[in-house]
């Protein structure tokens, strides 16, 4: 009898213990969120410094550590194209301290041809879009060709001839050439590089007729190269001569995102508190004058507004691979 009381006795002592620590982990994950943040954050960008998303991410985080009131460190881990950054945010402690920019092709296309250690709707939260990418058609300021029609023209007269850099294989330009080429019935030659910064180099250069994806707009200023086309879902006040590729003929989804993501398993409240500082930050004179200065576009989506975006390129591209015998 003595006995099993004793047993009793140690279970029901062992039962209120687990329930105290439980209720402990459970205050400290509350405690935590509540002075979050209460140290560094550090945010991902999955290229090289210097380019233009790394150049708006810096811009717009300097003013979002005013509403936070903690510094927040920009992290360049470049490789993979683009993939070996994003997957270190997406496999990083869901605590609110990494972030990063999650952008097209490591979101859109990459994982849908490669395997990649992460799911770009089932292993990341987004927190918000900032900013839209200028990514475009351009050819040397010299260069016979006036319009996009012209290229069109060439490729048709001269099939495989008309050669054109991306930022690389997989890349988010290549894709919207590809469909441009299967609508024409026509062929061009990609150069893929390592990187957008790459590609003009080499257009002036003359080792390519033109490139496709990101671009300097100090060389555009400057008369070395020209712009064709624009690749944006809405007209570009920044280049308002320049037509988008809707306005010659071809309505095709092209996301060209900034935005701001973490680990899924962020809570709520700390997904709250990065989007509100951001957003604020966005509405700020010295971020509005910055984005300005980098003639790059300020395009917002929240929190809920970027998930559905995500999923819905995700998805159109999945299908768009398919079709062009990429995937199964």
């Amino acid at each position: 009898m003595k006995t099993c009381l004793s047993k009793l006795t140690v279970s029901f002592f062992l039962f209120v213990v687990l329930i105290l620590i439980f209720a402990g982990l459970g205050y400290t994950q509350e405690e935590e969120i509540s002075k979050y943040p209460s140290r560094p954050i550090t945010c991902i960008h999955p290229y090289p410094p210097g380019n233009m998303g790394d150049l708006a991410v810096r811009l717009i985080s300097k003013e979002a550590e005013n509403f936070l009131g903690k510094p927040i460190v920009i992290l360049n881990k470049p490789g993979a194209a683009g993939t070996l950054g994003t997957a270190a945010i997406a496999v990083s402690k869901p605590d609110g301290y990494t972030i990063g920019n999650c952008q097209p092709s490591p979101m859109f296309v990459t994982p849908l041809l490669e395997k990649v250690p992460y799911h770009p709707i089932k292993d990341l939260k987004m927190i918000l879009q900032y900013a839209s990418f200028n990514m475009g058609v351009f050819v040397k300021a010299d260069s016979p060709f006036r319009s996009f029609k012209d290229l069109i023209d060439y490729a048709r007269q001269n099939p495989k001839k008309l050669t054109y850099g991306t930022p690389g294989v997989n890349s988010m330009p290549y894709f919207i050439m590809e469909q441009v080429a299967k609508k024409e019935k026509v062929q061009f030659t990609q150069i893929p590089f390592k990187a957008g910064s790459e590609t003009q180099p080499a257009l002036l250069g003359g080792h390519i007729l033109f490139g496709a994806g990101e671009f300097n707009y100090s060389l555009l200023e400057a008369g070395q190269l020209r712009l064709l086309a624009l690749f944006r879902e809405e007209p570009a006040e920044e280049y308002p001569e320049t037509p988008i590729l809707k306005e010659v003929g071809y309505d095709l989804p092209m996301p060209m995102p900034q935005t701001l993501g973490g680990p899924k398993g962020m809570p709520d409240e700390i997904v709250k508190k990065l989007e509100d500082a951001y957003t604020r930050a966005m509405k700020e004179p010295a971020f509005i004058k910055g984005m300005k200065d980098l003639r790059l576009p300020i395009r917002y989506r929240n929190s809920k507004e970027l998930s559905d975006y995500v999923v819905y390129n995700y998805n159109y591209f999945a299908k768009l691979l398919k079709e062009m015998g990429l995937r199964e």
